[in-house]
């Protein structure tokens, strides 16, 4: 058995197993784990600090990896920050979608606002991301361009209703823009306060649209033009 030397310079045996004991190795991760470990730790340092403030340096340190191992992945921060922006978009963008199921514009402003708030809330970090609109993604996909394409689909449904009510259609754009621009920004404002509960603000949210919309003027004028 093998011996080692004790506190008073005498020896004492030393247990086989403990003899042959060796420290647990680390568990080697493969490259596509070890790309998702990047991106997670990119979108949670994004949305604390924004863009301009992280850096590659960081990102390795959190992973205890080293910096090359980082650009062997996405090339630098502008390409870590590009895959973490565009997940978010498909995300966001998915799910709110997804949520437009009712026939009724009521049930899909409901359903709209619903699933944008759902996100903010149990996807913070990514929202945060979204919202921080780095310059360097200005010709991309950012929170922007998400709300957008959300517009988009807004306009259509709200283009037939304004044809059977005897509006013009072609303003669809301009109230859709308008109805998820309310709801963008309320959405922000309620990130950082969360409160009253995200239900109750949906329902605030489509009070004012939906009660907007069902009283609508078809040739609207402003009071100040009225008085000249």
């Amino acid at each position: 058995m093998p011996e080692v030397s004790d506190e008073t310079g005498g020896r004492r045996p030393v247990p086989a197993a403990a003899a042959k004991a060796k420290p647990p190795s680390r568990v080697r991760m493969s490259a596509a784990q070890r790309r998702e470990q990047l991106i997670a730790i990119g979108r949670q340092l994004f949305a604390e600090r924004g863009f301009d403030a992280t850096s590659i340096e960081e990102v390795a340190a959190r992973a205890k990896v080293s910096k090359p191992v980082v650009y062997e992945h996405f090339g630098g921060k502008e390409g870590l920050y590009a895959v973490v922006v565009d997940r978010e978009v498909r995300a966001l963008l998915d799910r709110i979608t997804t949520a437009l199921t009712a026939g009724h514009p009521r049930e899909l402003l409901e359903q709209a606002a619903m699933a944008l708030l759902g996100y903010i809330e149990e996807e913070t970090s990514g929202f945060r991301v979204l919202v921080r609109e780095s310059p360097l993604m200005s010709g991309t996909a950012t929170f922007s361009s998400v709300m957008n394409d959300v517009a988009h689909q807004v306009e259509h449904i709200l283009g037939a209703e304004f044809k059977s009510r005897g509006y013009d259609p072609k303003l669809a754009e301009l109230y859709s823009q308008a109805l998820v621009g309310m709801v963008a920004l309320t959405g922000r404002w309620w990130l950082e306060v969360r409160k009253p509960r995200k239900e109750t603000v949906a329902a605030h949210l489509v009070n004012m649209a939906w009660n907007g919309l069902s009283h609508l003027e078809a040739k609207p004028t402003l009071i100040t033009a009225r008085r000249h």
